[in-house]
C-alpha cells in the first residue's frame, strides 16, 4: 500500500534523517534549517559592522507574541534556541497580541526592523540589560530611543495562561527573566541582532 508519510520522506534525502520522524520533528527541523540560513546571509551582509558571528539573535515579528520568536542561531552547530519576546506598545495600539507596524521615530514606542549590534551589559530599571546600536536607516535612532534587551515581568508563560498573550514593551525586546539568562550567555557584545519578518 502507498504511504505517503515514507514517500514524502524518501523523496527529501537525508533531510528527516529516518523515515520514522514524526512530521512535526520534521517541520521543526525545517523551520530550524530555514533560521540558521537566514542568519549565514545576515551576518555575511553585515561582517564589517560586527565583531563576532557564532551567534546571530533573529527576532520574527510575523509572529503572534504567544509563539517563541527570539530566535538564538548557535551557527557553529546549526541550533536554534527560541524564547518569548514582547514588541512596542506602539506597534499594536489595540493588544491585539500581533506587530502591526514598525517605526524608528522617537515617541513612537514602537518595535523598529532592521539589523542591531549587541552592546555593552549593564544595570538599568529593568535589572541586567544590553545596548545596543542600530545599523540601519530603519532603527538608525535606537540609542537615542533607549531601545534595548531587557527582562519584563509581562513576558512569560504565567501571562500567556492568564491573558492569551504578552504585554507591550515600549520598543525594546523584553524578554522573560529566564529566557534573558539564556540569550545573555551566549549572545554577548559586538554579535548580530536582526528584527523583521520572515
Amino acid at each position: 500500500m502507498f504511504n505517503r508519510r515514507s514517500f514524502l520522506y524518501a523523496g527529501m534525502g537525508g533531510l528527516a534523517g529516518a523515515t520514522a520522524y514524526p512530521s512535526c520533528a520534521l517541520a521543526q527541523s525545517v523551520r530550524e534549517m530555514r533560521l540558521v540560513s537566514i542568519s549565514r546571509r545576515l551576518a555575511a551582509e553585515n561582517a564589517g559592522r560586527i565583531e563576532k558571528a557564532d551567534f546571530v539573535g533573529l527576532v520574527d515579528y510575523a509572529l503572534s507574541s504567544v509563539r517563541p520568536r527570539f530566535h538564538l542561531v548557535d551557527l557553529a552547530a546549526d541550533r536554534v534556541s527560541s524564547f518569548l519576546v514582547a514588541h512596542g506598545r506602539g506597534s499594536d495600539p489595540g493588544h491585539t497580541g500581533w506587530l502591526q507596524r514598525f517605526s524608528n521615530e522617537i515617541g513612537s514606542k514602537a518595535s523598529s526592523r532592521g539589523s542591531y549590534r549587541t552592546g555593552e551589559f549593564y544595570e538599568g530599571k529593568y535589572g541586567r540589560s544590553m545596548r545596543l546600536a542600530g545599523l540601519d536607516a530603519d532603527n538608525s535612532n535606537a540609542e537615542a530611543r533607549a531601545i534595548v534587551i531587557h527582562p519584563a515581568w509581562y513576558v512569560g508563560e504565567d501571562m500567556l495562561s492568564k491573558y492569551g498573550k504578552l504585554g507591550r514593551s515600549e520598543g525594546c525586546f523584553a524578554l522573560s527573566p529566564a529566557g534573558l539568562d539564556a540569550v545573555f550567555a551566549r549572545l554577548g557584545p559586538g554579535r548580530l541582532l536582526y528584527a523583521g519578518k520572515f
